[in-house]
């Protein structure tokens, strides 16, 4: 399968989770007693994924300035994200402001992971836009439909952006060095989530990443090792 072929096909998987989570968000917002434009004007303006579900919350239980505050720190690793895709968005203001409105952690993950400079390009704004499109498509439907769905946990729709991601970070996981980061990271997450602010372990989960600086030779699988003997 072509690379373009591959990224659309992720990219749809992606737009359909994202549909069913800004539905999920819709739905909550109507269900906190939020008035109908306030999630719709949120996730136009805002467009800040999990970061609007605790502002929602914390604003339905009065603490507006919590709400922001929270959505600073929980989108703070937008900061080395934009370092790190700046000459990818484009030089124009009118390119970089867009473009860091819909930076994703999707988008720049996608973008990153491809070596052409203009193919990067494109795989960025097409999954930013994408992205932005369906949630905010998702979000109008749950707003329209929040008062007949009742729960929308109880939907399972809180799972299907999680599960979608899951399912594309598969086949990365064949990589040894890749496993081992990731299940670090992710026994970091879990174990600091009942000590820390909503946010944060995510972040943590980062410090997994110094799994990368053991010697090459713990980090190697034995099969990997038996190939490189055999070639020598």
């Amino acid at each position: 399968m072509s690379t373009l072929k591959r990224t659309l096909r992720d990219v749809g998987a992606l737009g359909a989770a994202m549909v069913a989570v800004g539905a999920s968000f819709g739905a909550i917002s109507i269900a906190y007693g939020l008035p109908p434009w306030a999630p719709i004007a949120m996730s136009t303006i805002v467009f800040a994924g999990g970061s609007q579900f605790l502002a929602a919350g914390l604003i339905a239980a009065g603490n507006p300035i919590a709400a922001v505050l929270a959505g600073l720190l929980l989108n703070a690793r937008h900061l080395p994200f934009g370092l790190a895709i700046a000459d990818t968005i484009g030089g124009r203001w009118r390119d970089r402001l867009v473009g860091s409105h819909i930076m994703t952690d999707e988008a720049t993950a996608f973008a990153l992971a491809e070596p052409d400079p203009q193919q990067r390009r494109r795989i960025y704004w097409l999954v930013g836009t994408t992205l932005f499109v369906t949630w905010n498509i998702g979000t109008a439907l749950g707003v329209l439909l929040g008062g007949a769905t009742g729960d929308p946990d109880a939907l399972g729709l809180d799972a299907a952006f999680p599960a979608a991601l899951i399912a594309l970070i598969l086949p990365s996981l064949r990589d040894r060095r890749t496993r081992l980061v990731a299940l670090t990271g992710a026994l970091i997450a879990v174990a600091l989530t009942p000590l820390l602010p909503a946010g944060l372990p995510v972040l943590c989960a980062l410090l997994g990443l110094l799994i990368l600086l053991f010697p090459s030779r713990f980090l190697t699988s034995p099969a990997t090792k038996e190939r490189e003997e055999s070639r020598c």
